[in-house]
């Protein structure tokens, strides 16, 4: 197994490490994954709903407002980052971590809910959003759900929504989307390789756990893979709670974010990706429909990480309809 091999290069540079020091601590802030906002006050954040967030804006605050909502769950928004090219077209672009993503602060995995992530969300928008200032959601897969959700609960409150890939806005549609991206086989080479890993970095705390599951995504971009990536997609640090939270609550409880969401008025822009062959026009057409007033493109030459790995294909797209409703 070829990250096997890379994994035990690791391993052996950490018992280096241990041969080195009388005492090091793989959990200690720092040695494993980035710290967040909470061990580097110096991390720009906002403190929102009971939480701090990292989250940085790009342009004039006074222009109208473009919501850069990151995928996951437990992603963060380094790979999304080329949206920040959006300021100099007149757009007040803002990005954030979402709640124990990223480098925002981590909470415990029981308190994750889809409410709360929508609630979050909102009070994103809230504090940044100006008198009588446009506001517009860009969401990408996770992020784009996200987006389905509050506009579900408040179809007349946003300008305008760019949806790129989302899952579903049901868990039935976004269970089907995952299915189809899975492999097959429980004990293909990426389990195989998170368990010969984890034999050797064990520990429930945060960074820990983090760590593991930024190294059980480390396969995402090999030959094969069916969401179209052609590269490992850049990342700052996983939220492993955020996720094993969310997914054990969307099981327990399934969303539908679609009960009003025909009630929202503006035009939407639906993004999905020619390389990407576990969603496709059809699975785009699916999910679209629950929108009143949808246009549909797809990108040419990219994969899910459309954002990242082709933006000069998508950026023209999304400026033109960002342009449109400006």
């Amino acid at each position: 197994m070829k990250r096997t091999i890379l994994y035990s290069f690791v391993l052996i540079a950490i018992n280096l490490i241990f041969g080195s020091c009388e005492k090091m601590e793989l959990s200690q802030n720092g040695n494993l994954v980035p710290l967040t906002v909470i061990e580097d006050t110096s991390i720009p954040s906002i403190a929102i709903n009971n939480t701090i967030l990292h989250s940085e804006t790009f342009g004039n605050p006074n222009d109208p407002m473009v919501l850069v909502i990151h995928g996951g769950p437990g992603a963060d928004y380094r790979s999304i980052l080329n949206c920040s090219q959006l300021s100099e077209d007149g757009f007040f672009v803002v990005f954030y971590d979402q709640r124990g993503c990223g480098l925002s602060k981590r909470h415990p995995k029981e308190i994750y809910n889809t409410q709360l992530m929508i609630d979050d969300l909102e009070a994103v928008i809230n504090y940044y959003k100006g008198q009588n200032q446009k506001v517009f959601l860009l969401g990408h897969s996770w992020g784009a759900m996200l987006a389905a959700g509050y506009l579900d609960q408040n179809p007349n409150f946003v300008d305008g929504a760019i949806f790129i890939e989302p899952g579903g806005f049901t868990w039935k549609d976004t269970k089907k989307y995952l299915e189809n991206t899975q492999p097959t086989d429980l004990f293909d080479e990426t389990l195989n390789d998170f368990v010969y890993q984890d034999q050797f970095i064990t520990g429930s705390d945060y960074n820990t756990l983090d760590y593991k599951f930024s190294l059980g995504s480390a396969n995402e971009a090999e030959s094969g893979n069916k969401t179209g990536l052609t590269e490992p997609t850049p990342y700052w640090r996983f939220g492993y709670h955020c996720r094993a939270g969310l997914m054990d609550h969307v099981i327990d409880n399934p969303f539908d974010f679609t009960s009003q969401l025909h009630q929202f008025q503006p035009k939407s822009l639906f993004i999905y990706s020619e390389l990407n062959k576990a969603y496709g026009k059809s699975h785009a057409e699916l999910v679209s429909s629950s929108l009143s007033n949808v246009e549909l493109v797809e990108i040419q030459n990219a994969g899910h990480e459309l954002i990242h790995s082709n933006w000069d294909a998508f950026y023209p797209v999304a400026l033109n309809y960002l342009n449109q409703l400006k």
